[in-house]
């Protein structure tokens, strides 16, 4: 009897101890389980920089908006040029510029491309010139500018028009020319060589 009863106690001794060891794996999940939002959140501060990262894009976006808002509204556009590159309106700031309105196949352009480089090297530092292309597709531009040898002051890729419309220019060849603070003081076509000359003399100072 005192075997079976030793024997007896030794089994629920050694169910208690398996349970305990049981116990001990489920509180060691438990554990673990608990310990992982705690790595989560010791992860935060890092999440936190990538905030910080975000805000401070965030702030050079403010900037770079700021920027065009100080520009002239009548720079602010943008285009692309006829190699490809993105072209914003406001780098004209700051400076009088002349905007050539221009197509490939027009004579009146050709006549006046000469004319127009000549003016742009004359006044390079002081006067902005930009070619506007338009009424045409891309290659017949770039042979435009070729040929003609108008290729010393930037070309804008304007198939679409829309620099054309935002200026108001119906017809080619036109130019508009713009003080330093992007105010309008002439659109048109000038008259004459001369006329020309004189215009730009005038935005230069």
């Amino acid at each position: 009897m005192r075997a079976g009863r030793t024997r007896a106690a030794l089994t629920a001794l050694l169910a208690a101890s398996a349970l305990a060891v049981t116990g001990c794996g489920a509180e060691g999940s438990g554990s673990a389980a608990a310990e992982k939002p705690e790595k989560a959140a010791e992860a935060k501060p890092d999440g936190s920089g990538k905030d910080a990262q975000k805000d401070a894009g965030k702030e050079a976006g403010k900037d770079a908006d700021a920027g065009s808002k100080a520009a002239p509204a009548s720079l602010k556009f943008s285009s692309t040029t006829l190699d490809g590159k993105a072209f914003q309106g406001r780098k004209l700031a700051d400076k009088p510029a002349v905007l050539w309105f221009w197509a490939p196949w027009c004579g009146t352009c050709r006549g006046q491309a000469a004319q127009t480089a000549q003016l742009a090297d004359k006044y390079k530092g002081k006067v902005n010139f930009v070619g506007v292309a338009g009424l045409d597709k891309t290659q017949p531009m770039h042979g435009f500018v070729k040929t003609q040898k108008v290729g010393n002051f930037p070309h804008l890729n304007d198939q679409k028009g829309s620099v054309w419309e935002k200026f108001g220019i119906t017809q080619q060849s036109s130019y508009v020319m713009l003080d330093k603070d992007g105010k309008t003081v002439h659109t048109g076509t000038p008259s004459s060589p001369d006329e020309l000359n004189k215009l730009v003399s005038g935005l230069a100072g």
